[in-house]
């Protein structure tokens, strides 16, 4: 019996079995695609996703060529939010397309001896004290202790798993497609989404040529979302928007999306997990998604590996909805209020006006700079302050640093120099478990996973 079946091979699945072969557990991925699309719904890394695979050694290659971001934005209002300003070695943004963290990480996992077993459509899910059986659609079935669905908005998992997702169809549909055009170079930088004329576009460059544009207008409405975008739609919004010297070449892939929000009631459902899409649905604004997704493995990889190790009891795992579950709220609410600052009515025009002056003011800037990039998100705390809040990337006494202690996926304590505490307990996700400023207090028993008793005394970035 395998330890952990991870079902859906994206992103989020991808992250989630890479923390749980470094926690030493047995996992196997299954997809029920016969092959990876190669297509990129999402483009973007925020600063936190960018913090989180540096920890773990991932970052490699990605950094390399790729566009760096210093600004996020909020509703493409003029006004960027300002990376620069938020307490992080990676203040901006990292334009990488979805398939090319997806490549990433399924490289380092081949090279840990895992092979994503395609093809695999789920059909069944029992579970009983012992752990689950899941059934395929090739007669074939999966035993393990625990599954986590990561098998994206219409998640077979959380169905089968009776886990309810609720909220509220969307109000308004888009297109997103990836295109070779000539006549017009739009370079990165804040996306054009102010609305004009009941329409919306943006563009971005990819790779090779080819741009990613996202638009939507009254010709976009009422469309049903499994209809395909035709060249034709795609060439009539571009020529609308930029002019008709525009010319689209080439349609490389299109699709429809919609403003929907949805998340699900429970992240756990005794052996069962949900993460990523399968857990949360909302409007791309603010290239968050994808983010969201890595954050919520990185969140229950370790746990789950720790109690599949007997290294901690069982309610550990209850934390994973505790946390991630108001996190992916959060999200919910920001892309609901972006989606309305969009709209193209007189009055919402106003209530942009307000939202520009008050992104001048710098603490109102850095603190959605905070939200979108995942820099400002804290957990429930504890008696001390630092308690739950992310731990700043340090410079020790060494020469190392706190990510780089990360590295092996278990607590590091930290102590003694010039730390914010006299002792800081960081949990494997590099958020303080506990911190105290007694220097003779002893280290809770819960820190059973071998932590690393490391020296400092700068906090040198």
């Amino acid at each position: 019996m395998n330890d952990v079946l991870v079902v859906g091979a994206g992103p989020t699945g991808l992250l989630l079995a890479s923390e749980l072969v470094l926690a030493g557990v047995d996992v196997v991925v299954v997809d029920k695609a016969a092959e990876r699309s190669g297509q990129s719904k999402a483009l973007t890394l925020q600063p936190r996703s960018v913090e989180i695979l540096h920890s773990r050694g991932l970052l490699g290659s990605l950094l390399d060529g790729a566009p760096r971001l210093p600004a996020g934005h909020f509703a493409g209002l003029p006004v960027p939010l300002d990376y620069t300003a938020l307490d992080t070695r990676f203040p901006y943004q990292l334009g990488i397309p979805q398939r090319r963290v997806e490549q990433l990480l399924e490289d380092h996992l081949v090279a840990q001896g895992i092979v994503v077993r395609r093809g695999l459509e789920l059909t069944g899910l029992r579970q009983d004290s012992a752990g689950i059986v899941a059934s395929f659609s090739d007669s074939s079935a999966i035993r393990a202790g625990w599954t986590v669905g990561c098998d994206g908005a219409r998640s077979a998992v959380r169905r089968l798993a009776g886990i309810e997702f609720p909220g509220r169809d969307g109000r308004f549909s888009a297109v997103v497609a990836d295109v070779v055009i000539s006549g017009v170079e739009p370079g990165w930088g804040l996306p054009a989404l102010v609305p004009r004329d009941g329409a919306v576009m943006t563009m971005v460059p990819l790779e090779d040529g080819v741009h990613r544009a996202l638009f939507t207008g009254p010709g976009q409405q009422n469309v049903p979302k499994d209809q395909p975008v035709t060249f034709d739609e795609v060439a009539a919004a571009l020529q609308a928007w930029y002019g008709e010297d525009v010319v689209l070449r080439e349609l490389r892939y299109a699709s429809r999306f919609t403003d929907a929000a949805r998340q699900a009631d429970r992240y756990r459902a005794g052996r069962v997990f949900v993460a990523g899409d399968a857990a949360h649905i909302h409007s791309p604004t603010g290239g968050q998604g994808m983010n969201l997704g890595l954050q919520d493995a990185f969140n229950l990889g370790w746990k789950l590996g720790a109690v599949v190790r007997g290294d901690a009891d069982d309610d550990l795992l209850d934390s994973y909805h505790d946390e991630r579950h108001p996190a992916g709220s959060a999200v919910l609410a920001n892309t609901r209020a972006q989606g309305v600052l969009m709209v193209p009515d007189d009055d919402v025009a106003c209530l942009r006006e307000t939202f520009v002056d008050l992104l001048g003011v710098p603490e109102a800037n850095r603190r959605l700079a905070g939200m979108i990039s995942g820099i400002g998100l804290a957990y429930a705390g504890g008696e001390h302050p630092l308690v739950g809040r992310r731990m700043p990337d340090l410079t020790l006494a060494d020469g190392t640093t706190v990510s780089s202690r990360l590295r092996g996926g278990r607590y590091v304590l930290l102590e003694g120099g010039n730390l914010p505490a006299a002792r800081i307990l960081v949990r494997p996700d590099g958020y303080v478990r506990w911190a105290t400023d007694d220097s003779e207090a002893e280290v809770p028993g819960f820190a059973r996973v071998s932590e690393l008793r490391v020296t400092t005394a700068s906090t040198t970035r």
